[in-house]
């Protein structure tokens, strides 16, 4: 089995009629502004079922302010971002959650003073159905929920890698194992559309390789669409579907890794000579 396998619950897949309805994600001319700063600019960004999409750019191209709207940390000030046909603009952070988006960061986000296990139950609380009455009254259902909880944490631990070490306390995990743990809490919301910022930052050559096929397993394998942003060059090229672009604030080029690559526009914004072939 492959790091990201596994018996826990999977997305509702989009399948072909999903695929033919359009994509997971688009984004419709959004622009955020902070004061006179233009941070993210009219950008057009459609996401298809089942691909891994990257976002990438040069330090303060937008990319995390762009993550910040889909995930509803920021309001579009123009624009809308739809999610599977239906606008997420403007909603609060848990209510695009719930619709089926969740996300990590790029510096590790974990309660590092709870376990491993308590911090994947963490992000199973949009799916918990039990009242305050049955908490209260710790009634068979609080019981049943609570077993059914940890048994898809474990099984979730295990889809990235992380089989065994519940009861480890985040703070003692290694670093690459804690970027894993981060993952294994997004997808305890459920996702359909996982947005990972960063994943491989940090990390030796090993560790990377880990990590991209984590990626690729939780695509394949969990039937997971993937928002990516990285600065590996390495691991863009090597998992990406499709790679987007920008550049100050605008998309400037968008297309498969192989056109990327050779795009005199990236190339001059961002990647360098070092990469032409």
């Amino acid at each position: 089995m492959s790091a990201a396998g596994g018996t826990a619950p999977r997305p509702a897949q989009e399948g072909a009629a999903g695929r033919a309805a359009g994509p997971v994600l688009e984004a419709r001319g959004v622009s955020k502004r902070f004061g006179g700063l233009v941070a993210v600019e009219r950008v057009d960004l459609a996401i298809a079922p089942g691909t891994v999409h990257s976002l990438i750019g040069p330090n303060g191209a937008g990319k995390t302010t762009l993550f910040n709207m889909i995930t509803g940390i920021y309001r579009p000030d123009e624009g809308d971002i739809l999610f599977r046909g239906r606008s997420v603009a403007g909603l609060p952070p848990e209510k695009v959650a719930e619709r089926g988006i969740s996300r990590t960061f790029q510096n590790v986000r974990l309660f590092k003073e709870l376990t491993a296990l308590e911090n994947v139950l963490v992000g199973m609380h949009l799916h918990l159905r039990a009242n305050f009455f049955d908490v209260v009254l710790h009634t068979p259902r609080v019981e049943a929920e609570e077993r059914r909880a940890r048994r898809e944490a474990r099984e979730l631990l295990a889809a990235v890698g992380l089989g065994g070490l519940g009861d480890e306390l985040a703070k003692n995990l290694p670093y690459g194992h804690q970027r894993r743990l981060e993952i294994a809490r997004a997808l305890a919301v459920r996702p359909a559309l996982l947005l990972l910022d960063e994943p491989a930052a940090g990390m030796n050559p090993r560790e990377t390789e880990a990590v991209m096929e984590l990626i690729d397993g939780l695509r394949r394998e969990r039937g997971l669409t993937i928002l990516l942003i990285e600065h590996d060059m390495k691991v863009v090229m090597g998992i990406s579907d499709v790679v987007t672009v920008l550049d100050h604030g605008a998309k400037i080029a968008e297309g498969p890794p192989d056109a990327i690559r050779r795009d005199p526009r990236v190339i001059e914004a961002y990647l360098g000579k070092a990469v032409e072939r």
